[in-house]
């Protein structure tokens, strides 16, 4: 059984189609890439697995069980974490404190005051920012990191909520290319680890096709193609309509 079934997934918005028939699965410890132009429906799809839409027509199923149209909260009770293109977190608070936050909601413990607080799950949440390379960030307020690292530790904060599914909106948006290839890295070595089914955006071709496992492409609405990035990548459709031949390479 694969860890999410998305069975013909469809939305619209007044006269305007976002979703048509859209069916794929992801299996857990994989990264599924799902790439098009703006506007092909990307953020619509993930809105609807993350309970923020919900769907016209079709079925979300996750580790067998039906999460259809559920509220976001449920659906991330069942599992189901989140990062975004411009990275989410409290400014405010250190790193540690951040990851914390989030270890204490997934306990049901968010009416703790503060200073009893604290401490708790700081073992857990060193043991996150250690893995993530930022344990030595762990005390500084999240407003002076570098993007770099402030996407990190967002990560950790989605890890925090141990998900079965990790849906990454543009995961290296902002960063430099040698960051973008190592979180990338990082992120295939957790999923693999803890056999999180990542679905994940991405404009960074080099980050698609060099650390996905497989790869949708949408356009306007509709999967154009599917399969692993090598086919992808070579498919004529895909390279006439959104790669472009000189980003697909010569032709054969």
């Amino acid at each position: 059984m694969s860890l999410l079934s998305v069975e013909g997934l469809s939305k619209s918005f007044g006269g305007v189609v976002a979703a048509i028939d859209v069916s794929f699965s992801l299996e857990a410890g994989a990264l599924l890439a799902v790439i098009g132009p703006n506007g092909a429906g990307k953020s619509t799809i993930f809105n609807m697995l993350g309970g923020q839409l919900r769907p016209d027509r079709g079925r979300i199923v996750l580790a067998g069980t039906d999460i259809t149209g559920l509220p976001p909260r449920r659906i991330w009770r069942l599992g189901v974490g989140r990062t975004f293109q411009i990275a989410q977190t409290f400014l405010s608070l250190s790193v540690i404190e951040n990851v914390q936050m989030a270890l204490m909601s997934l306990a049901g413990r968010t009416r703790a005051a503060w200073p009893d607080a604290a401490g708790l799950y700081a073992g857990e949440a060193r043991h996150l920012l250690q893995r993530l390379g930022v344990e030595a960030e762990a005390q500084r307020p999240c407003s002076e990191l570098a993007y770099g690292a402030l996407k990190r530790v967002e990560l950790a904060i989605a890890l925090a909520s141990a998900p079965k599914l990790l849906l990454m909106d543009e995961p290296t948006a902002g960063m430099a290319a040698g960051e973008r290839a190592e979180l990338m890295t990082l992120i295939g070595s957790i999923a693999r680890e803890r056999g999180i089914g990542v679905l994940f955006t991405e404009h960074d071709m080099d980050a698609v096709f060099d650390h996905a496992d497989a790869v949708l492409v949408l356009v306007r609405g509709e999967i154009i193609a599917r399969g692993r990035p090598a086919e992808v990548r070579a498919d004529p459709i895909v390279r006439q309509v959104y790669l472009g031949r000189a980003a697909a390479g010569p032709s054969a």
